[in-house]
């Protein structure tokens, strides 16, 4: 599945924000791929808008496999005073954004039905 969120980042606090993504903890990196977070990445917005993506087999399983490392409260912690609704974990503020539109699905979609229409045909 593909997951997408948003936050906040105060916009004083950008380039701390990046300056510490520019070097994650490497036992958090590990921690984040044996969850199964995968193809993770965040993007920041000029005015501290945090857009978030990843892709995993169930987002509440990747989430709970997080919220039980030592790595991930720690980084939590560190992380708090950066975000703009800083009473509860960063990552637990997160707002997940639905998806509307794929491109590989609805080619995939039309691939199928455009197969479908092509075997009826020479089936008549």
């Amino acid at each position: 599945m593909r997951v997408c969120f948003r936050s906040s980042v105060h916009p004083e606090l950008m380039d701390e924000y990046r300056r510490r993504h520019a070097a994650v903890w490497p036992e958090m990196l590990r921690a984040l791929k044996d969850a199964g977070w995968n193809n993770y990445s965040l993007f920041l917005a000029s005015d501290g808008q945090l857009i978030g993506y990843l892709e995993c087999d169930d987002y509440a399983q990747a989430q709970a496999r997080m919220a039980v490392t030592e790595v991930n409260a720690r980084w939590q912690a560190e992380m708090a005073t950066l975000f703009a609704n800083s009473d509860v974990p960063p990552d637990e503020g997160f707002e997940i954004v639905e998806e509307v539109f794929n491109l590989e699905d609805q080619l995939a979609s039309a691939s199928k039905a455009g197969n479908a229409t092509t075997h009826q045909k020479e089936q008549a």
